[in-house]
């Protein structure tokens, strides 16, 4: 019995994860900005595949990559957050040995495919800033695709080494993982064994990875701020930049807290443990969650998009809000506004153009139209 006892746990079929250690008694009320922060992930990202999906004009390489990641962000947080619910809402801890590998799996396998989509981006960002005159020839739908595939399918080569090489250790000491997901360093840490092969792994997979994609990511951006500076005007310049900074603010918030993350896990015997899984659990969700804001606001065609969206529904609700009687001054004054607003005076503008040539219709026009709104 001793014998069976022994090779069972050897083996264990599950592991407990213990959550926040340190502050189980808080479980309750940490659960409550997770929960929302998983809501607004998970609603922003449907939100932006929707408009993106539905707007033809926003099939381009740049919105193709944004609706990549916005699945990778969907997959990362739901791989995590429903478990961790679980553990603060229902203390239900207890995760099966398959299950704690494959959430091990989609973790770093996931992370790494964001990593190599804002690679991807930055590379979008160099054509259309340092040769716009050759991008849609060169990121035609199909590169977009090959390199959509090649990102997944280095990820999903890369990753497979966590899982596998975790479930080759045994693990007599404990099955109790002092985390909130199953982590690959705080899993490998239980086992009774040398575990240098995993975390050289680990290491090696975020240098030769991570690394590599930041490595050229800076190589991108450095040629764009290069062609930026030869720009003549500093209004131009200043509106070629605007064109970078969805992408640098989805840069830095995915590597920072992930860079900070893992060497606190593995160097970081001075910081509490309760801090250093805590800030482990919150920086999964932090990229899900800004993305869709950072598209959402800085990002025009998505913006305009939403609002064209959402336009119908604050009608419709003002219009049965009419109904009942209330409003109707509201109503009568926009009327009042509407026939104040003087037409708009379109044919001696097309005849402004007619005599300036074809060349200048484009520029007349939006003189005009900005000086009429």
């Amino acid at each position: 019995m001793s014998d069976s006892n022994t090779t069972d746990f050897t083996n264990p079929s599950t592991f407990i994860l213990l959550g926040i250690p340190g502050l189980e008694a808080a479980h309750f009320w940490i659960s409550i900005p997770f929960c929302a922060m998983y809501v607004i992930a998970v609603l922003g990202n449907f939100t932006i595949l929707f408009i993106v999906k539905s707007e033809p004009s926003l099939h381009e390489p740049m919105f193709y990559f944004v609706c990549m990641l916005a699945v990778t962000d969907l997959v990362t947080s739901t791989s995590t957050l429903p478990k961790m619910l679980s553990i603060f809402w229902l203390n239900s801890r207890e995760i099966s040995f398959s299950a704690c590998f494959t959430q091990m799996y989609f973790i770093h396998c996931f992370s790494a495919i964001e990593s190599g989509i804002l690679l991807a981006m930055a590379f979008d960002r160099y054509v259309a800033i340092c040769n716009p005159l050759k991008h849609s020839t060169i990121l035609t739908n199909s590169v977009v695709g090959k390199i959509g595939l090649a990102v997944v399918l280095r990820c999903v080569i890369l990753a497979l080494p966590y899982p596998i090489l975790a479930s080759r250790w045994p693990y007599c000491r404990t099955n109790i993982i002092p985390h909130s997901y199953c982590r690959h360093i705080a899993v490998v840490n239980l086992a009774c064994a040398d575990i240098r092969l995993s975390s050289y792994y680990g290491l090696f997979n975020l240098f030769s990875v991570i690394g590599m994609d930041v490595f050229f990511i800076a190589v991108s951006y450095t040629q764009i701020l290069r062609a930026i500076f030869r720009l003549p005007t500093k209004d131009a310049r200043l509106k070629t930049f605007g064109t970078c900074i969805s992408h640098l603010c989805a840069i830095f918030a995915l590597y920072i807290p992930d860079f900070f993350s893992s060497f606190t896990q593995r160097f970081g015997s001075n910081i509490p443990r309760h801090f250093i899984v805590l800030f482990a659990s919150v920086y999964l969700l932090v990229p899900p969650v800004l993305h869709p804001i950072i598209y959402g606001v800085r990002t025009k065609q998505i913006r305009g998009r939403f609002s064209s969206c959402a336009l119908p529904l604050r009608l419709s609700s003002g219009q049965s809000w009419l109904v009942h009687g209330a409003g109707a001054s509201s109503l009568n004054h926009l009327l009042d506004r509407q026939r104040d607003i003087k037409p708009f005076p379109v044919l001696p503008v097309l005849r402004q153009c007619d005599e300036l040539g074809n060349q200048s219709m484009d520029t007349t026009l939006g003189c005009h139209l900005s000086n009429c709104w």
